[in-house]
């Protein structure tokens, strides 16, 4: 069955409602008996398999990842396999694996195009749980997780006591000129009272890092700024404005204390084939410039 909801339509052999199987779980088991509910067709729980299968994932065990992803589909709880495969997505894989689109792929093909627990369902079921194993296993997000929901009680409960928290959160309170100062600019409350327009936004919130931009990025950026008719920017800020971060301080060089990026490789910002923007002294201050619009 394709359709998860059919588990509704299942009932016990005391006439009960069994939410959690469907039609296909019931029947008999590899020994001719009579499925109990949440039995597989090997005669483990599911419940089991299932979590046989997360930990196999998590220690990248293909064989018996692929195994309990078979013992499942075969024995009619699909709609479990795949659900716990896409939760293993976000719980037990390095964010960004290209494992998800795969796990979805072949969801869509088991449960849409062929019967889940028919051959082709079971191949399906084995590739993703398979792709699953084989991709980069980590707990960093449930870890974060608990860590940072943690540090919220303790530091709620310091200022109950009014104390300072023994724990904090990595960014502290968040304020102006504080290490994370890049924060405040034309889009936040504080920097829009500070005039931080377009370039504070240029020159400290738009940064990119620890490789900066390519090439060609950086080029564009660099006239875009020269061009803009509002905003005149000097070689340091042009200079500044495409530099990579520090990766082993990216927050660094805050408004209140600016370290500018070295230039001493005469590169030329404002070279001849660039076009003159006109008087040296227009546009001298912060001003708004072709990011005017902060609200989006």
């Amino acid at each position: 069955m394709a359709d998860g909801d059919d588990r509704q339509a299942t009932f016990g052999s005391d006439g009960s409602l069994e939410t959690d199987r469907t039609p296909d779980a019931t029947g008999k088991n590899d020994f001719g008996e009579e499925k109990e509910p949440n039995e597989t067709d090997g005669g483990y729980s599911r419940y089991v398999v299932s979590s046989l299968l997360q930990k196999a994932v998590r220690r990248s065990d293909e064989e018996i990842a692929a195994w309990a992803a078979w013992e499942l589909a075969r024995s009619g709880y699909a709609w479990n396999l795949w659900d716990r495969l896409n939760l293993y997505v976000v719980e037990d894989l390095r964010a960004g694996d290209e494992v998800a689109l795969t796990i979805e792929r072949y969801e869509e093909l088991a449960t849409e195009r062929w019967e889940p627990d028919a051959w082709k369902g079971r191949l399906c079921a084995i590739h993703a749980a398979l792709a699953a194993a084989r991709a980069r296993s980590t707990r960093e997000a449930s870890n974060a997780d608990a860590y940072f929901g943690a540090v919220a009680d303790l530091r709620a409960e310091a200022r109950a006591r009014g104390e300072e928290p023994a724990h904090d959160f990595p960014v502290g309170d968040l304020e102006l000129d504080g290490e994370f100062d890049a924060v405040f600019d034309g889009h936040t409350d504080e920097g829009s009272k500070r005039g931080r327009g377009t370039r504070f936004f240029k020159t400290h919130g738009a940064r990119v890092g620890p490789e900066g931009e390519n090439e060609q990025s950086a080029r564009w950026q660099r006239l875009a700024m020269v061009l803009d008719e509002e905003v005149e920017y000097d070689e340091a800020e042009l200079a500044r404005a495409v530099a990579p971060v520090d990766p082993d301080d990216p927050w660094g060089g805050s408004a209140s204390g600016d370290t500018e990026p070295d230039t001493s490789d005469g590169e030329t910002h404002r070279s001849d084939t660039e076009p003159d923007t006109g008087d040296e002294g227009s546009g001298a201050g912060d001003g708004t410039g072709s990011l005017s619009d902060f609200a989006e």
